[in-house]
């Protein structure tokens, strides 16, 4: 089970693809939800992803921006995709034939 952070990283990343890193993840994170992203706050999730498989890293190539240091990037690996196709349908179950509450929200 995916903690909602770890959901939502996993989808930056693959969002992202080729341009998932660290600060371009937190980023994206930040600019979907409306709130800020401690680094913290993804790396760990990060790190914690890749143990259990549903991410690989690599390094990439050596950027000048960064005084010629390589950013680390990451991929959805195939148990990731599968992973996240079992949230979203367990989300969309939860969601599914609410009974009305009688408020408005959108």
């Amino acid at each position: 089970m995916l903690t909602r952070a770890e959901e939502l990283i996993l989808l930056a990343v693959w969002r992202l693809q080729e341009e998932a890193y660290g600060a371009s993840i937190r980023t994206h994170l930040s600019d979907v939800t409306g709130e800020d992203w401690p680094i913290a706050t993804v790396y760990t999730p990060l790190d914690r992803l890749t143990r259990k498989g549903l991410l690989r890293s690599r390094m990439g190539s050596p950027t000048g921006g960064r005084g010629g240091r390589s950013r680390k990037l990451y991929q959805l690996t195939a148990d990731g995709v599968r992973t996240l196709g079992h949230a979203r349908n367990v989300t969309e179950a939860m969601w599914q034939d609410l009974p009305d509450l009688g408020m408005s929200w959108s």
